[in-house]
Protein backbone atom coordinates (compact mmCIF):
# COMPACT_ATOMS: atom_id res chain seq x y z
CA UNK A 1 0.00 0.00 0.00
CA UNK A 2 1.48 3.51 -0.76
CA UNK A 3 0.51 6.12 2.19
CA UNK A 4 1.13 9.95 1.67
CA UNK A 5 1.54 11.99 4.70
CA UNK A 6 0.68 15.62 4.41
CA UNK A 7 2.75 17.31 7.37
CA UNK A 8 2.25 21.06 8.54
CA UNK A 9 5.07 21.63 11.07
CA UNK A 10 8.38 19.49 11.76
CA UNK A 11 7.38 18.43 15.42
CA UNK A 12 4.11 16.64 14.42
CA UNK A 13 5.22 13.63 12.18
CA UNK A 14 3.27 10.54 11.71
CA UNK A 15 5.12 8.90 14.85
CA UNK A 16 3.72 5.35 15.01
CA UNK A 17 2.48 5.17 12.04
CA UNK A 18 5.34 5.09 9.87
CA UNK A 19 6.84 2.69 11.94
CA UNK A 20 3.62 0.35 11.55
CA UNK A 21 4.11 0.97 8.03
CA UNK A 22 8.21 -0.09 7.63
CA UNK A 23 6.58 -3.18 9.86
CA UNK A 24 3.68 -3.97 7.22
CA UNK A 25 6.28 -3.23 3.91
CA UNK A 26 4.42 -0.51 3.06
CA UNK A 27 5.81 2.58 0.90
CA UNK A 28 5.40 6.09 2.89
CA UNK A 29 5.97 9.54 1.49
CA UNK A 30 5.80 13.16 2.86
CA UNK A 31 4.66 16.62 2.02
CA UNK A 32 6.33 19.52 3.89
CA UNK A 33 3.47 21.91 3.66
CA UNK A 34 5.14 24.44 5.55
CA UNK A 35 7.89 23.99 2.95
CA UNK A 36 6.10 25.09 0.07
CA UNK A 37 5.97 21.21 -1.07
CA UNK A 38 3.07 20.47 -2.84
CA UNK A 39 0.45 17.86 -2.62
CA UNK A 40 0.33 14.87 -4.71
CA UNK A 41 -2.65 13.66 -7.09
CA UNK A 42 -4.50 10.99 -5.85
CA UNK A 43 -3.13 8.72 -8.47
CA UNK A 44 0.35 8.56 -6.14
CA UNK A 45 -1.36 7.16 -3.22
CA UNK A 46 -3.71 4.79 -1.75
CA UNK A 47 -4.18 6.33 1.72
CA UNK A 48 -4.01 10.06 2.33
CA UNK A 49 -2.61 10.91 6.29
CA UNK A 50 -3.42 14.24 7.31
CA UNK A 51 -1.58 15.39 10.43
CA UNK A 52 -2.01 18.19 12.95
CA UNK A 53 -0.70 21.31 13.74
CA UNK A 54 -1.24 24.59 15.92
CA UNK A 55 -2.61 26.33 13.30
CA UNK A 56 -6.60 26.29 12.42
CA UNK A 57 -8.18 25.71 9.17
CA UNK A 58 -9.43 29.33 8.40
CA UNK A 59 -5.98 30.81 8.79
CA UNK A 60 -5.33 30.53 4.77
CA UNK A 61 -3.43 33.82 4.86
CA UNK A 62 -1.28 33.13 6.79
CA UNK A 63 -0.55 29.83 5.84
CA UNK A 64 -1.53 29.91 1.99
CA UNK A 65 -0.57 25.83 1.57
CA UNK A 66 -4.13 25.51 3.34
CA UNK A 67 -6.29 25.94 -0.05
CA UNK A 68 -4.36 23.81 -1.97
CA UNK A 69 -4.05 20.99 0.49
CA UNK A 70 -8.20 21.23 1.24
CA UNK A 71 -8.14 20.92 -2.82
CA UNK A 72 -5.73 17.79 -2.57
CA UNK A 73 -8.07 15.69 0.77
CA UNK A 74 -11.30 16.56 -1.47
CA UNK A 75 -9.76 15.09 -4.10
CA UNK A 76 -8.31 12.49 -2.52
CA UNK A 77 -12.24 11.71 -1.33
CA UNK A 78 -13.88 11.93 -4.59
CA UNK A 79 -11.50 9.55 -6.16
CA UNK A 80 -12.01 7.24 -3.38
CA UNK A 81 -8.62 7.04 -1.73
CA UNK A 82 -8.54 6.01 1.85
CA UNK A 83 -8.39 9.74 4.31
CA UNK A 84 -7.19 9.93 7.60
CA UNK A 85 -7.34 12.84 9.12
CA UNK A 86 -5.58 13.36 12.95
CA UNK A 87 -6.66 16.49 14.90
CA UNK A 88 -6.29 19.68 12.62
CA UNK A 89 -6.35 17.14 9.65
CA UNK A 90 -9.39 15.69 11.20
CA UNK A 91 -10.73 19.01 11.41
CA UNK A 92 -9.68 19.64 7.73
CA UNK A 93 -11.26 16.63 6.10
CA UNK A 94 -14.58 17.34 8.03
CA UNK A 95 -14.29 21.25 6.63
CA UNK A 96 -14.34 19.72 3.17
CA UNK A 97 -16.90 17.32 3.67
CA UNK A 98 -19.24 20.43 4.48
CA UNK A 99 -18.68 20.16 8.53
CA UNK A 100 -18.38 23.10 10.67
CA UNK A 101 -14.72 23.38 12.63
CA UNK A 102 -14.74 25.89 15.85
CA UNK A 103 -13.56 26.53 19.42
CA UNK A 104 -14.84 23.92 21.74
CA UNK A 105 -15.80 24.81 24.89
CA UNK A 106 -12.63 22.83 26.77
CA UNK A 107 -9.25 22.63 25.06
CA UNK A 108 -7.87 18.95 25.96
CA UNK A 109 -4.17 18.22 26.50
CA UNK A 110 -2.79 15.11 27.44
CA UNK A 111 -3.99 11.46 28.36
CA UNK A 112 -7.82 11.29 28.18
CA UNK A 113 -10.61 8.85 28.21
CA UNK A 114 -12.05 8.48 24.39
CA UNK A 115 -15.15 6.55 24.55
CA UNK A 116 -16.42 4.89 21.40
CA UNK A 117 -20.21 5.22 20.52
CA UNK A 118 -22.09 2.60 19.45
CA UNK A 119 -22.28 2.77 16.01
CA UNK A 120 -18.19 3.29 16.47
CA UNK A 121 -18.16 0.06 18.57
CA UNK A 122 -19.94 -1.71 15.57
CA UNK A 123 -17.86 -0.13 12.47
CA UNK A 124 -15.01 -2.27 11.23
CA UNK A 125 -12.31 -0.13 11.78
CA UNK A 126 -12.78 0.21 16.07
CA UNK A 127 -12.74 -4.44 15.50
CA UNK A 128 -11.42 -5.00 18.96
CA UNK A 129 -11.39 -1.64 20.70
CA UNK A 130 -12.05 -1.42 24.25
CA UNK A 131 -15.70 0.77 24.28
CA UNK A 132 -13.41 3.29 26.33
CA UNK A 133 -9.90 3.66 26.26
CA UNK A 134 -6.93 6.23 26.67
CA UNK A 135 -5.94 9.09 23.67
CA UNK A 136 -3.74 11.83 23.64
CA UNK A 137 -4.80 15.03 23.37
CA UNK A 138 -3.59 18.27 22.35
CA UNK A 139 -6.26 20.43 20.48
CA UNK A 140 -8.48 23.61 20.98
CA UNK A 141 -10.89 23.66 18.03
CA UNK A 142 -13.51 20.90 17.46
CA UNK A 143 -15.46 19.76 14.30
CA UNK A 144 -19.43 18.65 13.66
CA UNK A 145 -19.68 15.31 12.48
CA UNK A 146 -20.04 15.83 8.61
CA UNK A 147 -23.64 14.76 6.79
CA UNK A 148 -23.62 11.16 5.82
CA UNK A 149 -20.67 10.38 8.66
CA UNK A 150 -21.13 8.45 11.40
CA UNK A 151 -20.00 9.58 14.85
CA UNK A 152 -17.40 7.31 15.95
CA UNK A 153 -16.36 8.20 19.33
CA UNK A 154 -16.76 11.00 22.36
CA UNK A 155 -14.96 11.99 25.27
CA UNK A 156 -15.83 14.54 28.61
CA UNK A 157 -14.04 17.02 27.16
CA UNK A 158 -14.79 17.26 23.32
CA UNK A 159 -18.02 15.46 22.42
CA UNK A 160 -17.05 14.81 18.93
CA UNK A 161 -14.30 12.95 19.12
CA UNK A 162 -14.36 10.70 15.70
CA UNK A 163 -16.15 10.30 12.28
CA UNK A 164 -16.32 8.19 9.80
CA UNK A 165 -17.49 8.17 5.83
CA UNK A 166 -18.02 4.93 4.64
CA UNK A 167 -15.48 2.07 5.07
CA UNK A 168 -11.91 4.39 4.58
CA UNK A 169 -12.48 8.07 5.17
CA UNK A 170 -11.87 8.94 9.02
CA UNK A 171 -10.95 12.13 10.93
CA UNK A 172 -9.67 11.43 14.49
CA UNK A 173 -9.89 14.64 17.14
CA UNK A 174 -7.01 12.25 19.70
CA UNK A 175 -3.87 11.15 18.53
CA UNK A 176 -3.65 7.32 17.96
CA UNK A 177 -0.09 7.73 16.66
CA UNK A 178 1.97 9.22 18.79
CA UNK A 179 5.26 8.20 20.63
CA UNK A 180 7.22 9.36 22.97
CA UNK A 181 9.36 11.66 20.53
CA UNK A 182 5.91 13.44 19.37
CA UNK A 183 5.13 14.06 23.31
CA UNK A 184 8.18 16.39 24.06
CA UNK A 185 8.35 17.98 21.04
CA UNK A 186 4.99 19.36 21.70
CA UNK A 187 5.60 20.23 24.94
CA UNK A 188 8.59 22.01 23.61
CA UNK A 189 6.98 23.91 20.72
CA UNK A 190 3.43 24.09 21.86
CA UNK A 191 4.09 24.53 25.52
CA UNK A 192 2.45 28.00 26.15
CA UNK A 193 -1.19 26.41 25.09
CA UNK A 194 -0.51 24.42 28.30
CA UNK A 195 -2.89 26.52 30.34
CA UNK A 196 -5.38 26.10 33.60
CA UNK A 197 -8.31 23.80 32.65
CA UNK A 198 -10.55 20.81 33.58
CA UNK A 199 -8.80 18.35 30.71
CA UNK A 200 -5.54 20.42 30.68
CA UNK A 201 -2.49 18.25 31.77
CA UNK A 202 1.04 19.66 32.93
CA UNK A 203 4.07 18.69 31.50
CA UNK A 204 4.92 15.96 34.51
CA UNK A 205 1.29 14.34 34.30
CA UNK A 206 1.84 13.94 30.74
CA UNK A 207 5.26 12.36 31.46
CA UNK A 208 4.02 10.41 34.29
CA UNK A 209 1.50 8.50 31.81
CA UNK A 210 4.07 7.48 29.18
CA UNK A 211 2.87 3.77 30.25
CA UNK A 212 0.15 4.91 27.93
CA UNK A 213 1.75 4.51 24.73
CA UNK A 214 2.19 1.06 25.05
CA UNK A 215 -1.55 0.13 24.49
CA UNK A 216 -1.90 3.14 21.89
CA UNK A 217 0.54 1.37 19.73
CA UNK A 218 -1.40 -1.67 20.28
CA UNK A 219 -4.41 0.45 19.09
CA UNK A 220 -3.18 2.18 16.15
CA UNK A 221 -1.62 -0.89 14.71
CA UNK A 222 -5.44 -2.92 14.83
CA UNK A 223 -6.93 0.06 13.73
CA UNK A 224 -4.12 0.70 10.77
CA UNK A 225 -4.77 -3.31 9.69
CA UNK A 226 -8.46 -2.76 9.84
CA UNK A 227 -8.08 0.39 7.17
CA UNK A 228 -5.33 -1.07 5.30
CA UNK A 229 -7.89 -4.30 4.77
CA UNK A 230 -10.73 -1.82 3.69
CA UNK A 231 -8.67 -0.17 1.24
CA UNK A 232 -7.47 -3.34 -0.08
CA UNK A 233 -10.93 -4.36 -1.03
Amino acid sequence: MRIHVLQHVEFEDCGGIRLWAEAQGHELATTRLDADETPPAPEAFDLLVVMGGPMNIHEDEAYPWLAPEKAAIRAAVDAGKGVLGICLGAQLLSHILGGGVTRGEHTEIGWHPVTLTPEGAAHPLFAGFPETFTGFHWHGDTFSIPEGAIHAATSQGCANQAFVLGDRVVGLQFHLESVPANLVKLIKHCGTEIVPGPYVQLPKEMHNGRAQFAPLKELLYRFLDSLAAAIGK
